[in-house]
């Protein structure tokens, strides 16, 4: 096959995952091959090698062997220096993100493994685009070597479950150019029960609300380790922001207006109440000024603000365009205190999407003249028709949620790169209330 020199980790880590050897024949070529306008004499020159590559080429053999064991030990004292030792041999190995890891020992990840209703044995899937087995244990060992406690087990597994549905198209989105990352928004309960920030900071850090930090940390380690989303290698992402801890955070259902369905009821149907996660692929975050300047009556306010939002949607054009039909341009957060005001005004969720559908149409003629056009022809086609060109095929599309500090001024925007919005059902154990009385115990602040 014939590759470019950048993503040649990509096309071994996606054989891989297809069953394939991931060694098969390549014939590889620098990226100014591949741009516009570039000659194509040197891929004629080098016919030789492709002949060779398809009548000669043999595997180079297995790596390993099946069921091998990935563990080692570490034998130093003080436990100082064991933690640092371990720290270092992740990091040998590129099983880690650059911070300190928490050594996953038997004992720790049996302790993380109490959260879960399932073995430790079962597959949630093979993690694309290397298709490494994602089992329980796997997530547990994962969670333990970010700093995550068992209560927290139950959502990374679900977001795990999100993320491995076959309609994600999460193997592709791994190795994107365009810094791609899960977004996983909970609701339910649960999102408070394990200290799941919904306000002020929802995005992190914050030390009284740990969970998703570590739980968005864990999922990147299985997205690298599993599925080989190393940057440069197997990851194209050109600048891979907010993926140290992706973006986890709970909908803060409790300061949704009166009629206001909670994002998990309304996007996927789930009863209110249901402890749930919707995975969505974001590639970006951009804080939008939301709140007006001067004395404007509540009414100018909130209009001003939803056309300044608007303009914001409008200038990401080709952002979403992957989640044109079923998927989502992106989610805008809004705090509960302007969801309180917007709905004291008659906006409800679904009058806010609309609105917001139909002011950020952009002309035609602004997407011919920077080229944009080209790219909806090819993956929307049938919405060519339509000018000014909507950003979405419908308003329902754009995840409108309720989360952040209880502050009128500002509103968050996740541009999407997302096909389809996965939800699944968060299951606890039977010991998970005890799980949160041990939480409850070590974690309460002094102050």
């Amino acid at each position: 096959m014939i590759a470019r020199r950048d993503f040649v980790g990509v096309i071994r880590n996606l054989m891989s995952g297809r069953g394939f050897a991931p060694d098969a024949a390549m014939v590889i070529f620098p990226i100014e091959s591949f741009l516009p306008g570039s000659d194509t004499n040197p891929i004629r020159l080098r016919k030789q090698e492709f002949y060779d590559g398809l009548t000669r080429w043999a595997p180079a053999g297995a790596g390993g062997k099946p069921g091998e064991s990935r563990t080692f030990a570490v034998e130093h004292a003080p436990q100082e220096d064991a933690t640092l030792a371990a720290n270092r041999a992740y990091a040998r190995r590129l099983w880690g993100d650059g911070l300190p890891l928490v050594p996953a020992t038997r004992g720790r990840v049996d302790w993380v493994l109490c959260g879960s209703v399932l073995p430790r044995a079962h597959v949630l899937g093979k993690f694309p685009p290397r298709g490494g087995v994602a089992t329980v244990e796997g997530a547990a060992i994962a969670l333990a070597m970010a700093g995550g406690r068992p209560e927290y087990l139950p959502v990374l597994v679900a977001a795990v479950e999100a993320f491995l549905d076959p309609h994600s198209d999460a193997d592709a989105l791994q190795a994107d150019s365009g810094s791609v990352y899960p977004v996983i928004i909970v609701n339910g309960p649960i999102g408070r029960r394990i200290r799941l920030n919904d306000g002020f900071g929802c995005l992190g850090p914050d030390p009284r609300h740990p969970a998703g930090a570590a739980i968005g940390r864990a999922l990147r380690l299985m997205q690298q380790n599993l599925g080989g989303a190393l940057p440069g290698v197997g990851a194209m992402a050109m600048y891979g922001a907010m993926r140290y801890t992706n973006a986890v955070f709970a909908e803060d259902e409790a300061g949704l207006p009166e009629g206001w369905l909670p994002h998990g009821t309304e996007r996927h149907g789930y009863a209110r109440g249901t402890n749930s996660v919707s995975l969505v692929f974001a590639n970006g975050a951009t804080n939008i000024k939301r709140r007006s300047a001067i004395k404007e009556t509540p009414e100018e306010d909130a209009l001003q603000g939803m056309h300044r939002i608007a303009d914001v949607l409008a200038g990401a054009q080709l952002g979403g365009l992957v989640g044109y039909r079923e998927g989502t341009p992106g989610v805008l957060m809004i705090p509960q205190v302007v969801a309180q005001m917007m709905a004291g005004l008659k906006w409800t969720k679904a009058s806010i999407r609309e609105f917001l559908w139909e002011h950020s149409k952009v002309p035609m003629e602004r997407l011919r003249r920077s080229g944009a056009r080209q790219w909806i022809e090819i993956q929307a086609p049938e919405s060519l028709g339509q000018d000014p060109w909507p950003v979405a095929s419908k308003p329902d599309n754009l995840v409108l949620v309720v989360a952040g500090g209880g502050h009128p001024t500002n509103a968050y925007w996740l541009p999407g790169c997302c096909p389809r919005v996965i939800g699944r059902e968060i299951r606890v154990p039977e010991s998970f209330d005890a799980l949160l009385a041990e939480a409850a115990a070590e974690l309460e602040p002094n102050t």
